[in-house]
């Protein structure tokens, strides 16, 4: 307790709650989303045959959480592009990744040790947009309990609930990857915290919200990083999954402990980022 009153863990919160996210927390967030982007299967191609298509799903990787939301709430899904410089500055993160010559950005951003930083990062974003939604709800709907936990979630969630759209505009169907059915880390983080944040908000959960923003921020990032850094998708909540499934749905038990051991073709990660970047190479291989 004298460790937790020396260093004034409340004072700490509040002052990290309040801090700006621009230009730099939303530049991170905007690098690593557009950073996915170039990951996805064809993405390098589209930038060069329909660089308009391209910009579009950059912005979805970048602003889908508040279009999806505002849709929700009953406002235009373009209130958010009002914001000119965050659309500025996510539009030039989309240039330099897709067009910076000799992929110069783009190898900079991806090299690990500043890929991890940039990873952490978008995690204090993320869960800024979990307690806003929340409380962006709460105002419109005080009682709405459900809502609060829908919008905080959708804006944690990002383009993930939209990734099925935002593949038609890249030319690609694959129903297979909707995040509902088989729903990231992030996504589920995602619910988990709206649920925290919604119960801090109806003042069933004795926390201040600071505080919650803190710890909630404090797990994300290490998870991500962690996680970004072992090249893994796992879940930290895979065994609490489990059990639970098992005892409310009657779902296998330890089907995530058999997922895990199972000669799997790749891992998520590899199927994104390695996967991709060799079939790209592989073609230009062909082409000389």
């Amino acid at each position: 307790m004298e460790v937790l009153a020396a260093l004034n863990l409340g004072e700490i919160a509040h002052t990290f709650s309040k801090m700006g996210m621009f230009p730099v927390f939303d530049l991170a967030y905007y690098i690593v989303s557009i950073l996915y982007l170039k990951y996805e299967p064809g993405s390098v191609e589209v930038s060069r045959r329909s660089p308009v298509a391209s910009w579009l799903c950059a912005m979805l990787y970048c602003f889908g959480s508040y279009i999806l939301a505002d849709i929700m709430l009953g406002h235009s899904p373009v209130d958010y592009f009002q914001h000119n410089s965050h659309i500025l500055l996510a539009s030039a993160v989309w240039y330099l990744i897709f067009y910076c010559p000799l992929n110069l950005f783009y190898k900079c951003v991806a090299f690990l040790p500043v890929k991890l930083v940039l990873v952490a990062l978008k995690e204090v974003v993320r869960t800024r947009k979990i307690a806003a939604g929340v409380h962006h709800a709460h105002h419109a709907y005080h009682h709405g309990f459900f809502i609060m936990v829908i919008v905080g979630y959708v804006k944690g969630s990002g383009v993930a609930l939209m990734s099925n759209f935002e593949q038609l505009l890249r030319g690609v169907w694959r129903p297979e990857t909707n995040e509902i059915l088989n729903m990231s880390f992030p996504t589920k983080a995602s619910l988990y915290g709206a649920i925290l944040f919604t119960l801090q908000e109806a003042h069933w959960l004795p926390v201040a919200k600071s505080t919650l923003i803190l710890g909630f921020t404090l797990f994300m990032a290490t998870s991500k990083v962690v996680m970004t850094a072992r090249h893994s998708h796992g879940s930290p909540f895979a065994l609490i999954e489990s059990w639970v499934c098992h005892l409310l749905f009657g779902s296998p038990l330890g089907g995530a402990e058999e997922d895990h051991h199972a000669p799997a073709p790749a891992s998520p990660l590899k199927t994104k980022e390695e996967l991709s970047e060799g079939a790209r190479k592989r073609k230009t291989k062909k082409a000389e």
